[in-house]
């Protein structure tokens, strides 16, 4: 019994251990490249949900963006429109470093945000103290960001505490501009059947 729990540990850690992290660099030169200001300045759509670390929908919810570039910031005014009915608020300041580098503030976000874009992708991290019930937890979010043709950005974060995942955030987002050609695609196709 004993040799089974210690082949399986080796087992785990071996895994674990071979799996590298992935790496923002592996997606320079793929397309459509991504940067920041060029997809959030205007109107956008975000559709999330929240899912704890045993995989059970907690949480879902849409959100209307505004974004404003003035050369060096972008702004982004966010509307969250939970399923439960709670709304809220949150508007980033987000700085444009260089070509691939980004930092951003917000009132619920502690410290300063850092991201990097390659290619397509983007990796957003910060801490933040998270609403739940009454109180809040102190958490940590790892950002991943892929924008796919047609102009849908894919975000996958992991959110942690204490090293710990406690949950995954998915959101898709969408241009005001793709909702329309969407919306004539779709009334188009309607028209030929």
């Amino acid at each position: 019994m004993i040799k089974t729990v210690l082949l399986a540990s080796l087992v785990i850690i071996g895994l674990t251990g071979c799996s590298g992290a992935m790496k923002l660099e592996d997606f320079e030169g793929r397309e459509p490249r991504l940067v920041l200001e060029d997809f959030f300045e205007g109107k956008t759509k975000a559709w999330g949900m929240f899912h704890d670390r045993f995989g059970n929908l907690r949480r879902e919810f849409e959100v209307d963006i505004t974004g404003s570039w003035d050369g060096t910031t972008l702004t982004l005014d966010e509307e969250f429109d939970y399923a439960d009915g709670e709304q809220d608020r949150r508007v980033w300041t987000i700085k444009k470093i260089d070509e691939n580098t980004y930092t951003g503030t917000a009132d619920d976000i502690l410290g300063v945000a850092s991201g990097k874009t390659f290619g397509n992708a983007l990796n957003w991290t910060y801490d933040m103290d998270l609403k739940v019930g009454d109180g809040s937890w102190r958490v940590k979010f790892d950002d991943w960001m892929f924008l796919q043709p047609g102009g849908v950005l894919l975000n996958r974060a992991s959110v942690s505490k204490w090293g710990f995942e406690i949950g995954v955030v998915t959101l898709s987002f969408s241009r005001a501009e793709y909702e329309s050609d969407s919306a004539q695609f779709n009334e188009q196709r309607r028209a030929a059947e």
